[in-house]
């Protein structure tokens, strides 16, 4: 009886170990450093939640330069991960050319879209959350002048700022929109200082309320902020509680699902190639309202929010994405 139940565990482990095997997931995330509080951490505690809730560990890299993503994306896919998720838009060209060396492996690619039968591309409607946040940066405005700090001069960033504006606009049609963008390299995901000062100039021209979409530069727009004792709105990841009561709310852009999903369905053998966009109506993005931020956010600013995003699912408002004209309307 003993030889039989050590037999049956050895064999119910090596059925584990086999099933396990079949998923051996790596993540790339972006330049700008895993802790950012923002893109890359939501990817990473995507990747978390996976490893919790089945045991089955992963491996990451942080690149520090765009050379070393193609590189990691490639040894990962050599050494037999799989699936590999890249985040950021700056390893669509290694996508391309790593997928086609490897078709059998899984790649996932987000804020980008890379035709490939073994590529899921995860795009999300970023003006859409933008939108929503601009609605209650537009109503808690008391100067009339409201501030976006961009990281990276990219047309995913202006999409950002755009939506921000039009969300703005359509509680107060004449408020006035301040915009800058951190600089033109890789480098301008990780620059807090650059962020602050970016952030004390829009505030010294009447800026009450600055939105950043930067990666680790935003921190240092929420810092300045909140020592001006003016109002910031965090980005991607929920960034309310880095200062409570000077956070207005933060766009949440839900890269932990891409991540948890890409390993799940190829745990479950449910991986599908092809693009996935995810906006309001599929919860992929919207306005962070917690406890260190309702004390900001009065019942009609949650009312005007609320309408707002039942108005993009029911399609009566439609946010207009800077990125299929690149234009935003004024």
């Amino acid at each position: 009886m003993k030889k039989s139940l050590l037999t049956l565990f050895a064999v119910a482990a090596m059925s584990t170990t086999a099933l396990a095997a079949d998923v051996k997931p790596a993540l790339v995330y972006g330049t700008g450093g895993k802790f950012d509080k923002s893109f890359n951490e939501a990817a990473y505690n995507g990747a978390e939640k996976f490893k919790a809730e089945t045991g089955i560990a992963y491996r990451d890299f942080e690149p520090t330069g765009d050379t070393q993503g193609e590189q990691a994306i490639r040894n990962f896919a050599s050494r037999g991960f799989n699936p590999v998720v890249a985040v950021s838009f700056a390893w669509t060209s290694a996508i391309e050319k790593v997928a086609a060396e490897f078709p059998d492996t899984k790649f996932i690619i987000v804020d980008s879209v890379v035709d490939k039968p073994n590529v899921r591309s995860v795009v999300y409607k970023e003006e859409e959350g933008s939108y929503l946040v601009g609605v209650l940066a537009g109503m808690a405005s008391k100067s009339g002048k409201v501030g976006f700090v961009g990281g990276m001069d990219i047309p995913l960033i202006r999409k950002f700022e755009c939506g921000y504006e039009q969300g703005a606009r359509s509680v107060k049609a004449d408020i006035e929109v301040f915009q800058n963008m951190t600089g033109t390299t890789g480098a301008a995901w990780n620059d807090p200082v650059r962020g602050g000062e970016l952030t004390k100039n829009q505030i010294d021209q009447g800026a009450d309320v600055v939105y950043a979409a930067a990666g680790a530069t935003g921190l240092g727009v929420l810092q300045t902020a909140a020592d001006n004792k003016k109002l910031s709105i965090g980005v991607d990841s929920n960034q309310n509680y880095l200062h409570p009561g000077s956070v207005l709310t933060s766009m949440v852009k839900r890269v932990d699902l891409a991540v948890y999903n890409a390993y799940n369905d190829t745990k479950n053998d449910k991986f599908t190639g092809g693009v996935q966009a995810l906006g309001v109506k599929e919860d992929g993005v919207g306005a962070a309202i917690d406890e260190h931020n309702k004390s900001l956010i009065t019942p009609e600013m949650q009312a005007a929010v609320d309408k707002a995003k039942a108005d993009i699912i029911a399609g009566t408002v439609k946010v207009h994405d800077y990125t299929s004209d690149n234009a935003c309307p004024k």
